[in-house]
């Protein structure tokens, strides 16, 4: 069971190598219900990764920077935050969630540590504190994406 999804023995624990053989009938089915969308639906994220882009920079925050010779469709809109659990409540207690997608640095898993050597990672072990990822998806509006950097850095009385 492990193997098949990644090697996790529990969300974000990677025990052993694995892969990512997950999808069933019933998710194959999904994916081709969903394939006539696929276009419109990515260039929806990039979109929407965009204007998460600027409304972030103008606050001079700090988030996942995309590389100039790459694209992305953003399967998570990822911000780096101080007091990360103190931001989260707020914006949990504004209706928005948030998750935080691998806490654990890899070589810090118990999968790959004996391949690590206990090479010190200083700079994954710092990100690992701070990413948060804001919500995501194809049908986010525009309006709920200004509420949501609006929540993210609230203005100051």
């Amino acid at each position: 069971r492990e193997i098949r999804v990644h090697g996790q023995s529990k969300r974000y624990v990677h025990m052993r190598v694995g892969v990512g053989g997950r999808m069933d009938t019933l998710q194959c089915a999904i994916v081709l219900a969903k394939l006539d969308r696929f276009d419109w639906e990515a260039e929806q994220r990039l979109a929407i990764g965009q204007r998460y882009n600027e409304l972030i920079d103008q606050h001079g925050a700090r988030r996942i920077v995309q590389r100039d010779d790459r694209d992305s469709v953003f399967a998570q809109y990822t911000v780096l935050v101080d007091d990360r659990e103190a931001v989260q409540a707020r914006l949990q207690e504004a209706g928005i969630p948030t998750a935080v997608h691998y806490p654990v640095p890899l070589n810090e898993q118990p999968a790959y540590r004996d391949l690590c050597s206990g090479m010190p990672t200083p700079k994954a072990a710092a990100m690992a504190k701070c990413v948060m990822s804001l919500p995501m998806g194809a049908d986010l509006v525009a309006d709920d994406q200004l509420r949501i950097v609006d929540c993210l850095f609230p203005k100051q009385a």
